[in-house]
């Protein structure tokens, strides 16, 4: 079984080196890492070649900055062309620090399943340790089904995953309007053989300024509409006719019910059944019986009148 490594940089030089260093100090070393450089303007590129002696790694250069999907899309496009099927993909930011022992334990760990997730510490810029689990900090649902997943919302960072390769065949090419890879791939392993968190932690995650993806800084609306985008794109994809008949149903329903949220002051009250069926899925994140009922009520309410009337951005 080969272990192989997605890395995509863009400027970061800072923490780069760090990040490589955890690597080659892995107990059970990765075989092949396919580095995709989103047009750095910096000395990230320099960093890189200087590693080549210490890992083995295959070095991607973008003249333009792409952004971070497509930087790990063609990082992932030119692995499933070097690996089998039951091989095992590993996805890394170029500014985490990883445990020593991230790759020997996620291998073993992964089993039958399409892919495994774990927890891990948060650090600052300077590397300190600023909370001791991800999972904790951010309130991380450990499972969540597929049409959950299908709303949107997720429980997966993609530096604290395993995968096998075959998924690939279900997860490439990766859609224009998936506004994350991870969240994606997640998606695609519902349809395979599933996937599921482990308790280990297998990273120093770093939250810093300048992160790419890191805790998020959308307003309300923002959300609604990426949700949005995301389960159109679902729709447009080949992953589609892969689901269940019942997901899909769900699917075009929760697309039906964000739309009429954009174009309606208020949707009708024809819709209660639905949306209290659904709740858990629509809000999985919810875990008391008032807040979901509060959220199932705010559901009625239009994006006009909830940024007019209650306030929301």
């Amino acid at each position: 079984m080969k272990l192989c490594i997605t890395l995509a940089t863009y400027n970061g030089e800072k923490y780069l080196s760090e990040m490589l260093d955890s690597l080659v100090q892995q107990t059970k070393p990765a075989d092949i890492i396919i580095a995709v450089d989103d047009g750095s303007k910096d000395s990230t590129c320099e960093i890189l070649e200087n590693y080549k002696g210490k890992l083995p790694l295959q070095i991607t250069r973008f003249e333009k900055n792409r952004g971070h999907r497509a930087a790990f899309s063609t990082a992932l496009e030119k692995a499933a062309t070097q690996l089998d099927d039951d091989d095992l993909i590993f996805l890394a930011d170029q500014d985490d620090i990883w445990f020593t022992n991230k790759l020997k334990v996620m291998s073993q760990k992964i089993g039958n399943r399409s892919m495994i997730f774990g927890d891990a510490e948060i650090i600052n810029g300077e590397d300190e340790i600023v909370e001791k689990s991800w999972r904790k900090k951010a309130g991380i649902v450990e499972h969540l089904s597929q049409r959950a997943l299908l709303t949107g919302y997720t429980n997966v960072t993609g530096c604290m995953v395993a995968f096998k390769a075959g998924l690939l065949r279900t997860a490439l090419p990766i859609p224009q309007d998936v506004p994350v890879h991870d969240q994606w791939i997640t998606l695609c392993a519902t349809a395979e053989n599933g996937y599921a968190s482990i308790a280990d932690k297998v990273i120093y995650y770093r939250i810093h300024e300048s992160n790419a993806i890191g805790e998020g800084n959308k307003t309300w609306s923002e959300k609604l509409q990426t949700n949005l985008q995301w389960a159109k794109a679902v729709r447009n994809s080949s992953l589609y006719e892969k689901l269940p008949n019942e997901s899909r149903q769900f699917l075009n329903k929760f697309i039906q019910f964000l739309d009429l949220r954009f174009s309606h002051a208020f949707l009708s009250p024809l819709w209660l059944v639905w949306i209290v069926r659904n709740a858990r899925n629509i809000y999985p994140q919810v875990t008391s019986t008032p807040q979901m009922i509060g959220r199932i009520l705010f559901s009625f309410v239009g994006v006009s009148t909830a940024k007019k009337f209650f306030k929301k951005k």
